[in-house]
């Protein structure tokens, strides 16, 4: 009897088995159990997150909201560690179509001096443009490399806008990768992004569809690249800081949950 219930248990346990080694894309190793980042304590941001350039973060709930700043851009940065080898998980829902956002991975060590650091503001009118020469400071703080610049220059932004072409829009590796289409869904409903790394490779799942694979020395990679965007030459880290960003005013997107499981090889 007691060799027939183990036959029985193994039996059951077997489809469990396996939807953990697919979860996530089944090109992957087998993951570990999901460890959470937590976003709040004691109703604040989490001490761990700290923020890089202008804006913040505020707890809506039980999740957090990009509060942006009309002097620029900014990044919440997870400060405690460094993620090499790994699969991060984020649970996220979009004011609407046009909400700017996105999940940094593989930014540089250098990143930790923004964190008291801000650069030049820009300004703007009553109703959010910009006022003139604020696009020279832009195009000056990018090139440059100065506050949340510095992670767009040295780490990959997964994308979060859905109303943006493939190379922009939700998923991509922001002007490095494009993403397919999302599954169907309004941009209010929460969705579930999966991030993979492994070696070179970022792998972006959002609902449980691939939707981007990037590896940074295919030739697909364009080369040119406007003020903007990523330079394509400083080498990203294999183990590096993660962070979400707050865009410009206006783009609200909410935050409930950051996890990370480590992936079963060689950083």
């Amino acid at each position: 009897m007691i060799r027939v219930a183990a036959l029985i248990v193994t039996l059951l346990l077997i489809p469990w088995a396996w939807s953990s080694l697919v979860a996530g894309g089944n090109d992957v190793q087998p993951a570990r159990s999901w460890r959470s980042l937590p976003l709040i304590k004691d109703g604040k941001v989490d001490e761990n997150w700290t923020q890089v350039g202008w804006g913040g973060f505020v707890v809506d709930n039980s999740s957090l909201r990009t509060e942006c700043d009309g002097k620029g851009m900014g990044l919440l940065l997870y400060k405690k560690e460094r993620f090499g080898n790994c699969q991060i998980r984020v649970v996220y829902k979009c004011k609407d179509s046009k909400s700017n956002s996105g999940v940094f991975v593989r930014i540089d060590d250098g990143v930790l001096k923004w964190v008291k650091e801000k650069p030049p503001a820009i300004g703007r009118d009553n109703d959010g443009r910009l006022l003139e020469g604020a696009i020279e400071k832009l195009k000056e703080s990018s090139e440059k490399e100065l506050g949340a610049w510095y992670p767009v220059h040295h780490g990959y932004e997964v994308q979060i806008c859905d109303a943006s072409d493939e190379f922009h829009r939700t998923g991509a590796i922001y002007s490095l990768a494009k993403a397919a289409p999302l599954p169907k869904k309004s941009p209010t409903e929460w969705r579930t992004m999966v991030i993979t790394l492994k070696g070179n490779l970022v792998l972006v799942d959002i609902d449980g569809k691939r939707i981007t694979s990037f590896d940074p020395d295919s030739k697909d990679v364009p080369k040119d690249r406007q003020w903007f965007e990523p330079k394509r030459e400083p080498k990203r880290p294999k183990t590096g800081f993660i962070g979400l960003q707050n865009h410009d005013p206006g783009d609200i997107v909410y935050f409930r949950e950051v996890s990370v499981r480590a992936l079963d090889v060689e950083p």
